[in-house]
């Protein structure tokens, strides 16, 4: 079995001396694992970091088996994360989600374009906007999207302003304001696909997405949340008592 794809690295485990199993999230094929001969030579140690954009040629002789990729570097995206400790933070947690949510030989579609706007865009002023996208359509793409058309509580889909931890829906201002203090504010800027909130914003609506994503994923299926999502709001200097 043999094809050829592009994507980025988000994961890379040593292999013997020099060689290394490489994960990479993909643009048709999903997450994929590989074995990657000399990976961690001198010569090819700036190809193979976190973030960084691949082009991969990957071979099995058994469709079973563990596939052999060549990889090809087509942009060196680490340097951008590597020269800022927030952003490197968030690429960390998005590569440990990616790593422990998405199936493994599978066309994630549309989810793809998230992942590839944050680290394509991390240049941009916007960037932690792009990673804030990422973390809410991961929900949606796990079957755990929240609902944010109209109230739970009256059914009007004017002045929203919460969501319930409990039912993952909507709530207005009315109805919701008594018990604002156990509530998520509501995520406008995702509504208005806004790209440039402010950082209370992003704050907020990452608050709720750990939330979402421990209790309807990791602990669900019996899994650790990842540390470097757990610390992720303090390291981007967002984290408020």
């Amino acid at each position: 079995m043999q094809f050829k794809d592009e994507g980025y690295i988000i994961n890379l485990r040593k292999y013997g001396e020099r060689s290394a199993i490489i994960t990479v999230i993909t643009k048709n094929h999903g997450l994929l694992r590989g074995f990657v001969r000399s990976a961690l030579s001198k010569k090819n140690l700036g190809i193979y970091q976190l973030g960084n954009h691949i082009a991969i040629d990957s071979y099995a002789r058994v469709e079973e088996n563990m596939p052999s990729f060549k990889i090809e570097l087509i942009t060196p995206n680490a340097i951008n994360f590597m020269q800022d400790p927030q952003k490197l933070a968030a690429l960390s947690g998005l590569c440990s989600l990616c790593t422990s949510c998405l199936p493994e030989n599978e066309n994630i579609e549309r989810f793809y374009y998230y992942i590839d706007s944050f680290i394509s865009l991390i240049d941009q002023q916007n960037w932690l906007a792009h990673y804030a996208f990422f973390e809410f359509y991961l929900l949606e793409y796990l079957g755990i999207g929240l609902d944010l058309s109209h109230c739970a509580a009256t059914g009007s889909t004017e002045n929203l302003a919460y969501i319930s931890p409990k039912s993952g829906k909507a709530v207005c201002q009315s109805s919701g304001a008594p018990y604002k203090n156990k509530l998520f504010a509501y995520p406008h800027f995702i509504v208005d696909k806004n790209y440039t909130p402010t950082k209370p914003e992003v704050a907020d609506l990452l608050k709720m997405t750990d939330f979402f994503l421990n209790k309807n994923f990791f602990q669900i299926h019996g899994l650790k949340f990842p540390q470097n999502r757990a610390t992720l709001l303090q390291n981007l200097g967002l984290y408020e008592e």
